[in-house]
């Protein structure tokens, strides 16, 4: 008997964050291709999941997650957004926040429905909204200002279009929507009855004096959006793997549906650990923006000074640098040769577009690492400048 990956996900493959891994083991390289931090999370909140482990919180959680968690999850929208959710029913736990993505857009999504999402997109919405049956259709961000053009979502909406799928802060760009681009994206879900999926796991990571806007909090948009986020990004804890959907019971309920065969649970032991992250001071979640937007500011002079612009980066672990003025033209190639050639690992744009040639010089870096390690990786790069 053959075996083969079935149509809807042979297109995928291995992700370009596997192989340039590889390539940084291989080549001894600076790995600031995968968006995953090289320090630990906050020490209580480490000891509090070793604590549930040695008190017994090793069976199956509640289905929708340990009430702990629901409620500082709920807690945690109030303080910081003013959103009023029902712990017991508007707040499900996941594993991480890539199943809520899976899990939503199964939830929601018919066989021949369209997803409608902003590109560049982190890689696996294609993949899920593939698994779900559905046909995804994109909107460019522009490069380098990175603007969205609300007129072109608009007209991208079909009699077939179910649902839009934004992130912000935006991964791979560092984009963060402000409050204008996210009330035009919100009157064209009102106008055209749509669910939104909102992907907020950078919620905290925001630089320069900006404020993360949920799309939850504008207007008309409480009862028809999905909200997720997880412990991953905001506390430098991506192994743990817990995450959470907030929304309207009916839209949640639906996606506990989903989810329930995907992973039926999530990881009990580090529930009660997570609580605990979110009812941390307000300084913890500032100075953590601080020390990656010093970081980011580190990595961006680093480019600078050997003639790669960049975009905007106003949030999240990434920065996209432009290397077209070094002739090149396919940054695919361009990155499977840069650790060997230069030490340090970043990933094409490409991976993450359907169209490809508006973004086939751009290469994103994470600058989510420690500051000797950003420091050695600048070292390198400003080799560039000698070529």
């Amino acid at each position: 008997m053959t075996a083969r990956l079935n149509a809807r996900l042979a297109p995928f493959g291995t992700t370009v964050f596997a192989e340039m891994t590889q390539r940084a083991l291989q080549f001894d390289a600076v790995n600031l291709g995968q968006g995953f931090p090289d320090t630990d999370g906050p020490a209580e909140m480490v000891e509090a999941a070793a604590r549930g482990l040695r008190d017994g919180l090793n069976q199956y959680a509640p289905a929708r997650g340990l009430p702990v968690l629901r409620e500082a999850v709920a807690a945690h929208q109030e303080r910081f957004y003013g959103l009023s959710v029902d712990p017991q029913s508007e707040v499900l736990v996941t594993v991480g926040a890539t199943e809520a993505i899976a899990a939503s857009l199964l939830a929601l999504v018919e066989p021949g429905d369209e997803v409608l999402m902003v590109e560049p997109y982190y890689d696996s919405y294609a993949a899920c909204v593939a698994m779900a049956g559905g046909v995804r259709r994109t909107v460019p961000l522009s490069f380098p200002e990175l603007s969205l053009d609300v007129e072109a979502l608009r007209a991208s909406v079909t009699d077939r279009t179910r649902v839009i799928l934004i992130n912000s802060p935006h991964n791979p760009t560092g984009k963060v929507f402000d409050r204008a681009e996210l009330e035009a994206v919100a009157r064209v879900a009102l106008e055209h009855d749509l669910v939104v999926i909102s992907d907020e796991v950078y919620e905290h990571l925001v630089f320069d004096g900006l404020a993360h806007v949920p799309m939850a909090s504008l207007p008309g948009m409480a009862d028809r959006t999905l909200t997720i986020s997880s412990v991953g990004k905001s506390f430098s804890l991506t192994g743990w793997k817990t995450g959470w959907v907030t929304g309207p019971a009916e839209l949640v309920s639906a996606v506990a549906a989903a989810k329930q065969f995907l992973t039926f649970v999530g990881v009990t032991h580090v529930q009660p650990a997570v609580a605990l992250g979110l009812g941390l001071p307000d300084d913890y979640f500032t100075g953590f923006a601080r020390s990656l937007q010093d970081r980011r500011d580190l990595l961006v002079e680093a480019l600078g000074d050997v003639g790669v612009p960049v975009s905007p980066c106003q949030g999240t672990y990434f920065v996209i640098a432009d290397f077209a003025g070094h002739g090149v033209t396919d940054a695919v190639d361009f990155c499977r040769r840069l650790p060997e050639e230069v030490g340090v690992v970043g990933v094409p744009v490409s991976a993450f577009c359907d169209d490809r040639a508006p973004v086939a010089s751009l290469v994103r870096f994470a600058f989510c690492k420690r500051e000797d390690v950003l420091r050695e990786a600048a070292r390198r790069l400003r080799a560039l400048g000698a070529r």
